[in-house]
């Protein structure tokens, strides 16, 4: 085979030392087409790889304390937790879904808490605005 080097280390102790050999270098071969043209192939392989299936349980939390408009955060928290559960059993399509339904409901509750928190205070603005015109009348 190829020349043999002594590893520097001892193998269990005994002194006697641990032989390796250089393994034969592996160089790109030109490749010689049907017109004697050179060509050199190379192969790329790319690999995909799903990323892990989000379960939103931080984004969760902060709805269920600040937005929980009709129980949707509490129940976007419930979605939450089930993704996590499904994606520590190794279930990506479960986690996925629960996921997903966790995410529709922390939105609907941002919507919903943001507009009924935007209604309330136009209502205010303009409540406020018309008490000071009836009482500047009197």
């Amino acid at each position: 085979m190829a020349n043999t080097t002594p590893f520097p280390f001892t193998a269990h102790g005994n002194g006697s030392l641990m032989h390796y050999e250089h393994l034969k270098e592996e160089h790109d071969l030109p490749v010689v087409n049907a017109a004697g043209m050179t060509a050199s192939s190379s192969t790329v392989v790319q690999m995909h790889a799903d990323p892990p299936p989000r379960d939103h349980l931080v984004w969760s939390i902060f709805t269920t304390m600040y937005c929980n408009f009709c129980c949707l955060g509490l129940m976007a928290l419930t979605f939450s937790v089930k993704a996590r559960d499904r994606k520590v059993l190794g279930d990506q399509g479960g986690a996925r879904s629960y996921g997903s339904t966790a995410k529709c409901l922390n939105i609907l509750a941002l919507v919903l808490t943001f507009s009924l928190l935007t209604a309330f205070i136009i209502l205010l603005v303009t409540g406020i605005i018309q008490t000071k015109s009836a009482l500047g009348n009197n």
